[in-house]
């Protein structure tokens, strides 16, 4: 796997590595431009505490075997109900279904770009 040098390439493989624990509604926000707190969200919700945790252990993991090296920053890793992975330029969150719903991340950035990340 090559480097994750940019922000996207680190998002998509954070979305991915989500994904490939099941993760549901995946969504990569393009935040350039809108704040300087970070380029890119990456939002994730699984159905569980225990989901929660593994998707966050997932993504901490691939991002690391993918060269972008480890989060600056993680909150919330050991109650599983809203993780936050803080690689600077991108920050992850891992919602539990009901802490999404409450929060609505994406409605609060509703200007920002929708990232596929399927590609």
């Amino acid at each position: 796997m090559a480097a994750l040098q940019r922000p996207r390439d680190l998002a998509v493989a954070a979305a991915g590595a989500a994904s490939a624990k099941k993760a549901v509604d995946v969504v990569v926000l393009g935040l350039a431009g809108l704040t300087e707190a970070a380029d890119y969200f990456v939002i994730a919700s699984g159905a569980s505490d225990t989901q929660v945790r593994a998707i966050a252990e997932n993504v901490i993991e691939e991002v690391e075997r993918g060269e972008g090296g480890g989060p600056w920053h993680v909150e919330g890793l050991a109650a599983g109900r809203w993780v936050l992975l803080d690689y600077i330029d991108v920050v992850v969150h891992v919602f539990h279904h009901e802490m999404r719903e409450y929060y609505q991340l994406e409605r609060l950035w509703g200007d920002a770009a929708r990232v596929d990340w399927t590609q």
